[in-house]
């Protein structure tokens, strides 16, 4: 499964542009990741702080955080752009969490919690496959729907280590590779700790555990 992320030609040319002046290829960079970046914001954004904030709001914030740092960017030549943009982002989300949420995180979070009971007979890989699957018809939007608000209920009973591989893996579509690299882990200890965070998510929703096949058939 392709990743949410745009691919990565386009963005290097965008940057080497960017690199000698070019003030569109500035905009275009940043205007070619919105929509994957609001996808990022939204997943990791708890529906409490959604009533409060729009997505689209932070995401305006960390594309004009990156515009003003992208020289430095540049200049470091470090990791992948759309993997530095995500951390911009996730640094972002939590400041915003912490802020709206210090004082009553706990009681947040037993409030939102969906029930997520019934899916016992259910992988955790085979409700993560439907919801990426891009041929579903509009008629299975509803349950589509309803299938991901369960999943990312069980997904929030996790600790957050475990939730944001989870989330990485399944719904931003990042290879093992870019996920070690945004972790700043080996690539084994990238795959070791999918595979304690699916174990631990199978648990919650009443499954078997993941067995290691289903992790290396899972993407590189």
């Amino acid at each position: 499964m392709n990743s949410i992320w745009p691919q990565s030609q386009e963005t290097i040319q965008l940057l080497a542009d960017a690199e000698q002046g070019d003030a569109d290829a500035r905009n275009q960079l940043m205007e070619r990741h919105r929509d994957s970046l609001r996808q990022m914001v939204n997943m990791r954004m708890d529906r409490k702080l959604k009533t409060r904030i729009d997505a689209s709001d932070i995401v305006q914030d960390v594309l004009i955080e990156a515009n003003r740092r992208l020289d430095d960017f540049i200049s470091a030549d470090g990791m992948p752009f759309h993997l530095w943009l995500r951390q911009l982002a996730k640094d972002r989300i939590i400041d915003m969490h912490r802020r709206h949420r210090r004082a009553s995180k706990r009681s947040v979070d037993k409030e939102q919690r969906l029930n997520v009971g019934g899916f016992g007979d259910r992988s955790s890989l085979e409700l993560a496959a439907q919801l990426r699957d891009p041929e579903l018809t509009p008629a299975a939007a509803t349950l589509r729907n309803e299938l991901e608000e369960r999943f990312l209920a069980a997904v929030e009973e996790l600790n957050e280590d475990d939730r944001d591989i989870i989330l990485m893996r399944n719904f931003e579509h990042l290879s093992n590779t870019e996920v070690a690299e945004a972790l700043k882990l080996s690539q084994p200890a990238a795959g070791m700790r999918y595979l304690r965070a699916l174990k631990r998510l199978r648990k919650v929703l009443g499954d078997s555990d993941v067995n290691d096949d289903e992790i290396n058939g899972s993407g590189e």
